[in-house]
C-alpha cells in the first residue's frame, strides 16, 4: 500500500473516531486531564495528515517519514495521558516536581503544536507565538514595566501541557465543547445542499432589484455565515457563485470581490452559530453560548444593514448590479428545498429551549441525517456520509489546532502579568479618556487582526484591552463584543486582509485594491460598537420595548451614516447634506437611547428624510457626492 492511500484511510479512520468520541462525551464527559488532551491530539495528527511537510530543502520521502514519526508520538502521548490522567488531575501544580518524561513528552508535544499551527495558518501567528515564547525566557532582560521573573522549561511546559491551562486551558476546552460540534454542523449542512439553498435564497429574493447581484452576495453570504462563522470559508464557498454574477452585472472585479469579503466577514458577527470568537467569549465570561448569541443578534443584523444600505445606495447612484429576470429562470426551484431549513431550525429551537449549545449542536447534525433523506435528490449515502465526516474533522482540526496554541500566548500573559501591566499603560497614554481609549483599542484590535485568525486577535485584544475597558466603564459584555467587532473587520482591514486577499483571489482583482475598497465598504459599519458599548439595550439587557426603541433607532442611524458615506439618499446629495446627515447619525450612534442628544439626532434625521424626499427631491443632481465610500 502507497503512503499517499495509507495516510488517506487514516484520516478517515481517525475522524470517524473523533466524531463518535465527541458525541460519546456529551453524555458522559471524562476528567479535564484526559478529553482535553485527546482532543488536540486527534486535531493534531489530523492536521499532519491532511498538511503533509512541504519544505524544498527537505527530500519527499524525508518530510514523510518526520510525518509519520510525529503521529506515531501523538498515539504515544495519547497513551501517557490516559496512563496518568489521576495522576495529572491530582498532582499540585508548582509544587511537585516535573519527570524526565513529562518534560520530554511536553516538549514533543508543544513543538508539534507550533508546526501544526504553522501548516494551518501560517507564519503570522506562529511569530506571534515565538515573540511571546522569547519573552517567557527572557523577562528579567526587558526594560521598565515588561519586565518580570521569567520562566524555566520545566515550569512553562509543567504550565503548558501538566495543567487545565496552557495548551489545555480555554481555548481548548471552547474548541472541545463547542467548535467542533459546530463546525461539524456545518459540514454536514453544507453536504446535504443547504449552503446552495442559502445562495439561491438570495438570488431569488432580491435578485432582480437594483444592485441584486450584490444584494444577493450579501443575503446569501449572511446566511451562510449563520452556519460556517468563518470569514474566508464564506468567501470561498459563496463567492465562486456570487463574484461571477456581480461581474456579468459591470461590477468591477474589485467591487465584486469587496462586496463578497466584506458580506462574508460579517458572518462571525451572526448568530446563532457566529464566529469561533464567540465560543471563546462565552468561555471566558463563564455565561451560557446562547447569551452571546442573543447579545449578537443587533451587533449582527446592523453590520448586514450597514453593508446592505451601502450596496443598495451604491446601485441607486451608478445603475450598476442589477440581474436580468432571464438570469434566474434557471435557478432551481426554492420551495421544494425548504425542507433544507430543518437543521438550522432544530439548531435554533433546541438553544431557544434551554439545551446547551452543545447538545443543540448534535441535534443539528442528526437532523441533516435524517433531512437528506426528505427527497430523493438530497440522499446521504453512505459514501457522503463518509464524507462529510471527513470534511467535518478536517475543518474542525484546522480550527482546533490554531486556537490551542494561542494558549501559549494566554498562559504567558496571564503569569507574567502582562495582561494587567499593558491595561494600566494604556490607560495611562489615554489620559482616562474614553473615546481616546476606544480609539487606541480599535487600532490595536485592527493591527493583530492582519494576517491573524479573528480567533487570535479577540483573545489576544481580550486578554490586553478589555481590562482597561472595564476600568473605564464599559460594562463587561460590551467590552468583549466591542473588541470581536474590530477584530471581525480587520479580516477587510489593510495592508493584510485575509478575506480582502480570498476573494481578490476568485476575481482575478488587484488583492491591495480590493483590500482598500472592502475597507471603505466596511467604514459604514465602524461606528456600530460604539452604540452598543455605550448602550447595553443593544445587547438584549431591559425591557423588550426599550430593546426594540433602541434596535430601531441604530438602524436609522445605520442607514443614514451609509447614505452620507455613498453621498445618496434619493438623489445625489451635496456635501452640506452629507456632513448633516452623517453627523446627526453619529450623535444617534453615540448616545444612550433616550438621551436628550439621542432626541436631538432622531428628530435631525427625520428632518433631513423630508428635506431628501419631499422638499427637495430632485435638487443636488449638479452636486452629486462623487468619490465616497460608495465610488469603485
Amino acid at each position: 500500500m502507497s503512503f499517499d492511500k495509507m495516510t488517506s484511510g487514516l484520516r478517515g479512520v481517525l475522524g470517524a473516531v473523533w466524531l463518535i468520541g465527541q458525541i460519546y462525551i456529551v453524555q458522559y464527559p471524562m476528567l479535564p486531564m484526559l478529553q482535553r488532551p485527546l482532543h488536540l491530539l486527534f486535531a493534531l495528527a489530523l492536521v499532519i495528515l491532511w498538511s503533509p511537510l512541504d519544505v524544498k530543502w527537505i527530500d519527499k520521502r524525508l518530510a514523510q517519514t518526520i510525518d509519520f514519526l510525529m503521529v506515531v508520538f501523538l498515539f504515544v502521548a495519547a497513551a501517557y495521558y490516559f496512563d496518568g490522567v489521576n495522576r495529572l488531575t491530582e498532582r499540585m501544580y508548582g509544587i511537585d516536581s516535573v519527570p524526565t518524561l513529562d518534560l520530554v513528552i511536553g516538549v514533543v508535544a508543544t513543538l508539534i503544536v507550533l508546526e501544526a499551527s504553522r501548516r494551518c495558518v501560517g507564519w503570522s501567528l506562529l511569530g506571534v507565538i515565538l515573540a511571546f515564547l522569547f519573552y517567557a525566557f527572557t523577562g528579567p532582560l526587558f526594560p521598565g514595566w515588561l519586565k518580570f521573573q521569567g520562566f524555566v522549561l520545566p515550569d512553562l511546559i509543567e504550565s503548558l501541557t501538566m495543567t487545565p491551562n496552557g495548551l489545555l486551558g480555554v481555548t481548548t476546552a471552547t474548541s472541545l465543547q463547542f467548535v467542533f460540534y459546530f463546525v461539524a454542523f456545518g459540514a454536514f449542512y453544507s453536504a446535504i445542499g443547504g449552503s446552495q439553498l442559502f445562495i439561491d435564497i438570495g438570488l431569488r429574493w432580491v435578485g432582480t432589484h437594483k444592485g441584486g447581484a450584490a444584494k444577493a452576495a450579501v443575503i446569501s453570504s449572511g446566511m451562510m455565515g449563520t452556519i460556517s462563522g468563518s470569514a474566508v470559508a464564506n468567501v470561498v464557498a459563496t463567492g465562486v457563485f456570487t463574484i461571477p454574477l456581480m461581474r456579468r452585472t459591470g461590477l468591477s472585479a474589485e467591487r465584486a470581490a469587496a462586496t463578497e469579503a466584506i458580506a462574508s466577514t460579517g458572518g462571525q458577527l451572526m448568530p446563532p452559530i457566529m464566529g469561533i470568537a464567540a465560543f471563546v467569549m462565552a468561555e471566558l465570561l463563564q455565561v451560557d453560548y446562547g447569551r452571546i448569541a442573543l447579545a449578537g443578534i443587533i451587533p449582527g443584523v446592523a453590520f448586514y444593514m450597514a453593508i446592505f444600505m451601502s450596496v443598495d445606495l451604491h446601485a441607486r447612484k451608478t445603475g450598476l448590479g442589477t440581474i436580468t429576470r432571464e438570469e434566474t429562470i434557471d435557478l432551481p426551484p426554492i420551495v421544494p428545498r425548504l425542507y433544507l431549513l430543518t437543521p438550522p431550525l432544530v439548531l435554533v429551537g433546541l438553544l431557544i429551549y434551554g439545551y446547551s449549545a452543545t447538545f443543540s449542536a448534535v441535534g443539528a447534525i442528526l437532523a441533516c441525517v435524517a433531512t437528506s433523506y426528505v427527497r430523493r435528490q438530497s440522499w446521504m449515502t453512505p459514501r457522503g456520509l463518509m464524507q462529510a465526516i471527513r470534511d467535518a474533522a478536517k475543518q474542525a482540526a484546522q480550527v482546533a489546532v490554531p486556537i490551542a496554541a494561542i494558549g501559549i500566548i494566554i498562559e504567558i500573559a496571564v503569569q507574567s502579568n502582562l495582561a494587567l501591566k499593558f491595561s494600566s499603560r494604556l490607560m495611562e497614554i489615554s489620559g482616562g479618556n474614553l473615546i481616546v481609549a476606544m480609539v487606541m483599542v480599535i487600532f490595536g484590535c485592527v493591527i493583530m487582526g492582519m494576517g491573524l485568525p479573528t480567533v487570535a486577535a479577540y483573545i489576544i485584544g481580550a486578554i490586553l484591552f478589555v481590562p482597561a475597558l472595564l476600568k473605564l466603564g464599559i460594562p463587561e459584555l460590551s467590552a468583549h463584543f466591542f473588541v470581536m467587532y474590530y477584530c471581525v473587520l480587520s479580516m477587510v482591514t489593510p495592508p493584510v486582509a485575509l478575506a480582502s486577499y480570498a476573494a481578490a483571489g476568485l476575481a482575478n482583482a488587484n488583492t491591495m485594491k480590493t483590500g482598500l475598497l472592502a475597507f471603505r465598504m466596511s467604514i459604514v459599519s465602524f461606528f456600530i460598537p460604539f452604540a452598543f458599548a455605550f448602550d447595553t439595550a443593544l445587547l438584549g439587557f431591559g425591557p423588550l420595548w426599550w430593546i426594540a426603541m433602541a434596535f430601531a433607532s441604530t438602524m436609522i442611524a445605520t442607514a443614514a451614516w451609509a447614505a452620507a458615506l455613498v453621498g445618496y439618499l434619493h438623489r445625489p446629495m451635496n456635501l452640506v447634506e452629507r456632513v448633516i446627515l452623517g453627523a446627526a447619525s453619529a450623535i444617534v450612534i453615540f448616545s444612550p437611547t433616550g438621551h436628550s442628544m439621542w432626541s436631538a439626532g432622531i428628530a435631525v434625521l427625520m428632518a433631513m428624510a423630508i428635506w431628501c424626499f419631499v422638499l427637495h427631491p430632485r435638487s443636488g443632481r449638479a452636486n452629486a457626492g462623487a468619490g465616497g465610500a460608495g465610488g469603485d
